[in-house]
């Protein structure tokens, strides 16, 4: 069951980093992020930000548009950032391993429409939109993530 969505204005990169800032130190390993939205909508720059403010150091953060995959260790646990735009069926993301990481790792995971029904259950939704000057995201989420990340604002 998901709650009404909430939607932040995100009008500078220095406030999509201040959201995945306060999102970050939230998370534990089967967290699932999916990050929606097209091509330059901010999904990059948000994982980017949560990881470095996750690891605490500024971390060389490439896409994974090519390699589809780019872990890094977490001192929880493995984080996992993927980029499905590539994948033409939803069986590939398992032969990546995501099933294993969904339950055992972070995952954020850029165009998770790729998974079909293998989406998993209880993710949080993150559908960013790009507009003329700015950027916004919708958060859709359930009881437990509101519980979780309580009020979002940046």
């Amino acid at each position: 069951m998901m709650i009404d969505p909430i939607q932040i204005a995100l009008p500078t990169e220095e406030t999509t980093a201040a959201l995945a800032a306060t999102i970050a130190p939230r998370l534990v390993p089967g967290d699932v992020i999916l990050l929606e939205g097209s091509i330059g909508a901010g999904k990059s720059a948000f994982a980017r930000a949560l990881i470095r403010a996750r690891l605490g150091r500024m971390e060389d953060v490439p896409s994974p548009t090519f390699t589809l995959v780019q872990t890094y260790e977490d001192p929880d646990g493995d984080l996992w950032h993927c980029d499905l735009y590539r994948l033409t069926d939803p069986d590939e993301a398992f032969e990546l391993g995501l099933d294993e990481a969904f339950a055992t790792a972070i995952c954020l995971i850029e165009w998770p429409d790729r998974l079909g029904t293998l989406t998993p259950d209880g993710a949080l939704q993150m559908h960013f939109a790009a507009g003329d000057t700015s950027h916004a995201v919708t958060i859709a989420m359930t009881p437990e993530w509101q519980k979780k990340l309580g009020p979002l604002h940046v």
